[in-house]
This record gives C-alpha cells, sequence and structure tokens, in this order.
C-alpha cells in the first residue's frame, strides 16, 4: 500500500469525531484509561547503599522517582509517593550497560536461521542493526537478571559494517526497544598479525609474507579511500542548489563524516589499534576502540588523544609467550592509570550474547588486579553510557536522569550477588527468565519413592 494510503488511513483510524460517532462509549472508557495511564507515578526507595556509580556511595539513603525520573537522591527523604520499597541495606546500582552486542541478533550460534549478524558486503554504512533485533529473545531476561538494563547491538561483518543502535531490555515491539537508532558506525581494522607458519611448496601454499602484507596495505588504502569519498559526497552536497542525486550508502555517512556520529573500530592486535588510533586522530574522528586486547600497550598513546576503550579480554589467554599469565587480568588497571576511558563488554563472538551476564565479573577480575573499585563499577555503567553519547540519562544515579536502576543483595561485583528487583525507566520489570522457568520446572521433578 502507498505511504498516503497509510497515512490517510492511520488519520481516519485516530479521528476523534468519527471515532466517537463509531461509539462513544469506548471512545469514554479509552479516554479515562488514557488519563490515568498519564498520571504522575511515584515510587521512593527507602534506606539503601546508594552506588551512585558518578559520586560517592551514599549509606542509609534514598531515591525517589516520578515519572520514569530520578527527582532525589539522598538521606532522610520524607516524599510521599505512591509506592514504597524498603531496601533495609540492600544496594542499589545503575542499570549496566553492555556496549558492544549481538544481544537480539543471535540465539543459538549453531542455527543459522537464528543469525542475523552479519550482511553481505565489504562497505555497508546504511545498515542499521537496531531493525533486525528480536524483542522476543530469550536471551534479553537473562542477561536482566543480572543487572543489564541496556544494550548497544552492533553489526558486523565486511569492512564497514554499518550502524549501532541501543536498546533498552524491555519492550514489546523493536521500536519499544530502541532508544537510539544510529549511535555509531563500524569499522572492522585489518589485522597486523602476519601467518608465519611454513608453507608446502605448490599451489596449495597460502599467501606469502609479502603477499599478506600488500593484502593489508590494499584494505587499508581502501578505508581511507571510502571516507575520502564520503567526505567528498558531503561537501558536495552542501553546495549542491538543485538536483543533487542523493546516494543512501553515502547519506548514511554524513553524521561520521560531519562528526556528528563517532567510530567504533573493532581491533586487537597493538600495532593495529595504534594504526587505527593514528588514522582517527588525522582524519579527526571521533573513535573508540572495541575489543582492544592489547591496547594497554598503547595507553599513553590513547590517553593523550582521548580514544576510550570498550575491553573484551580479560579472560583471554595470553596472545604471547613472553606475556604474564595476568596480562589481561591486569590490562584495564593501566588503561585506567594513564588516563584511558574504560567499559567492560563481552563482545559479539559465539557466546557474546549468552555470556552477558557474566560481564560484571570481568570486571571484578580486573578489580582483583589493580583497578580501583569505582573504577570497576564505572566500567559496567557510566564510562559505557559515556562512550555512547548517554550519559545525560543513563549510567549513573543522579536528579534528573532516568531511573533504570535495580536492587541487589550484595555487591554487584560478586558472584554470589543476587538481583532483587529492577526498573526500566522507573517500570519495575519480571526478572524470570527461562533460566528460573527450568530450575523450577527440574526442582519440582517427580521422584522414586
Amino acid at each position: 500500500m502507498p505511504s498516503a494510503s497509510i497515512s490517510a488511513l492511520t488519520k481516519a483510524h485516530h479521528s476523534p469525531r468519527i471515532f466517537l460517532r463509531m461509539n462513544p462509549l469506548i471512545f469514554s472508557l479509552g479516554l479515562v484509561a488514557s488519563l490515568m495511564t498519564t498520571q504522575a507515578a511515584s515510587l521512593l526507595l527507602k534506606d539503601g547503599w546508594i552506588f551512585t556509580a558518578s559520586g560517592p556511595i551514599l549509606t542509609n539513603a534514598s531515591i525517589f522517582i516520578r515519572d520514569g525520573r530520578i527527582e532525589k537522591v539522598g538521606a532522610g527523604l520524607t516524599d510521599k509517593a505512591d509506592t514504597v520499597v524498603e531496601l533495609k541495606g540492600q544496594r542499589v546500582f545503575p542499570g549496566l550497560i553492555a556496549p558492544s552486542t549481538v544481544l537480539g541478533l543471535l540465539e543459538i550460534d549453531a542455527l543459522r536461521a537464528t543469525r542475523d549478524t552479519t550482511e553481505v558486503g565489504e562497505y555497508s554504512a546504511d545498515v542499521s542493526a537496531w531493525i533486525a533485533v528480536n524483542p522476543d529473545s530469550e536471551l534479553i531476561p537473562v542477561a536482566r537478571a543480572n543487572g543489564y538494563t541496556h544494550a548497544h547491538v552492533i553489526p558486523g561483518g565486511g569492512t564497514v559494517s554499518g550502524f549501532s543502535g541501543l536498546i533498552q531490555l524491555d519492550g514489546w515491539t523493536i521500536e519499544d526497544l530502541t532508544i537510539e537508532k544510529a549511535v555509531a558506525l563500524h569499522v572492522q581494522w585489518p589485522g597486523f598479525a602476519l601467518d608465519t607458519t611454513p608453507q608446502p611448496p605448490g599451489k596449495n601454499a597460502g599467501p606469502s609474507l609479502e603477499d599478506q602484507v600488500r593484502d593489508r596495505d590494499r584494505k587499508l588504502r581502501e578505508i581511507d579511500s571510502f571516507f575520502t569519498e564520503a567526505t567528498a559526497y558531503s561537501e558536495a552536497k552542501k553546495v549542491a542548489k538543485e538536483g543533487f542525486k542523493n546516494v543512501p550508502a553515502w547519506e548514511a555517512m554524513l553524521p561520521v563524516v560531519r562528526k556528528e556520529r563517532p567510530l567504533w573500530i573493532h581491533v586487537n592486535e597493538a600495532r593495529g589499534i595504534r594504526s587505527a588510533a593514528e588514522w582517527s586522530v588525522r582524519r579527526g574522528f571521533k573513535a573508540i576502540i572495541a575489543g582492544g586486547r592489547d591496547a594497554w600497550r598503547e595507553a599513553a598513546y590513547l590517553a593523550e588523544h582521548h580514544i576510550p576503550v570498550a575491553y573484551e579480554h580479560v579472560f583471554t589467554q595470553p596472545a604471547r609467550d613472553t606475556d604474564a599469565y595476568d596480562v589481561h587480568y591486569s590490562a584495564a588497571a593501566v588503561l585506567n592509570k594513564a588516563g584511558v576511558l574504560v567499559a567492560f563488554s563481552e563482545g559479539t563472538g559465539q557466546f557474546g550474547t549468552s555470556q552477558i551476564r557474566n560481564i560484571p565479573y570481568s570486571a571484578a577480575q580486573a578489580r582483583a588486579f589493580g583497578l580501583p573499585y569505582d573504577e570497576a563499577v564505572r566500567g559496567l555503567t557510566l564510562n559505557a553510557a559515556r562512550m555512547l553519547g548517554v550519559s545525560d540519562r543513563l549510567g549513573s544515579i543522579e536528579a534528573g536522569k532516568e531511573a533504570s536502576l535495580f536492587v541487589a543483595d550484595g555487591d554487584v561485583l560478586d558472584l554470589k550477588a543476587t538481583v532483587t528487583r529492577m526498573w526500566i525507566r522507573g517500570r519495575e520489570i519480571d526478572l524470570s527468565s527461562r533460566h528460573t522457568r527450568l530450575y523450577e520446572k527440574y526442582r519440582k521433578r517427580p521422584t522414586k519413592q
């Protein structure tokens, strides 16, 4: 159906006059229900430990929430609320944010029909990941169960993969979930490591070292050329008066070349990280390094140019036999000490979605190997929000921010702690999941008499 027809149909169905003439009673009841749902709903979380992430930990403090936003945080709040929750010393944390995931795009890696993580083609700037998210994914409630309220969903494949979206982990439809449709453009940076395995003679031999270097340099030139052409398109559009022909792929690049959206560059090896960082500085792009296995080796350069790292490798085995056993355990501490903004992530690999719930334990391991406690918590909350450009409304417990937070009976970094209650935009969320349903099912299984 043409869009004009859809618009006309929509207007007809939503015309109060037509609807009232059809059924005045239903219209009246609907209006009353609408007014009731828009009334100010207030909530008081009373007498707990408040881990604000942006400031000190508050003890015996309360949070007053109205219309899904935090109005007050502090001790001795006496505001009247529709609902009062006695925390009794439990801990309240900002909702956790997964900074680079394929949550909702991947369900079971072994089943092709449940994988929607990659697009064909090398340069797919006009791809948007948010539109492919499955709101009914069983892994969304599993992530919620350990404190995650938001996830940065990114596309994969090719060299320029497309734009990522930020979703909240509560909603019936894709539109309900998505709160930012175009967070950043994602680039898969060529690897600098060379395969030095001796090759057998003959036509079955793999590429030589020289061929590998040429292929890598060709890819780097192609990336630079692509962004140069996108910049030229942007400049041409600025000066064009009439008859300019829009090209969807280049239109998608405009927010990046105009410095309105950042680049997330996925790279792990030290030389690749340095190459990507120098390129982004030269081009004037705001960049975030995703993956960043060897980012600690380039900590000084990254800090100097304010390039954050979404770190995915706390539990990755050392890449070189000369590395210490704890090189990745302590990498976040090294980066933080140098002044690099660090957030913790699981990445987009085979288990990237099912393991989101375990990301807090990456932060806990980094804490055990030198990262300050406050930075470990920020690495799960506020630092991720800063990288995603939403720190004005997410990532910490402050007046004016969204009431997306959770209550736990222990420390978020403690494996034994349990999330007991959660709110997203002030709406309490059911914490049941496939895991809890299976637990209840098999706990009640029949036994032999």
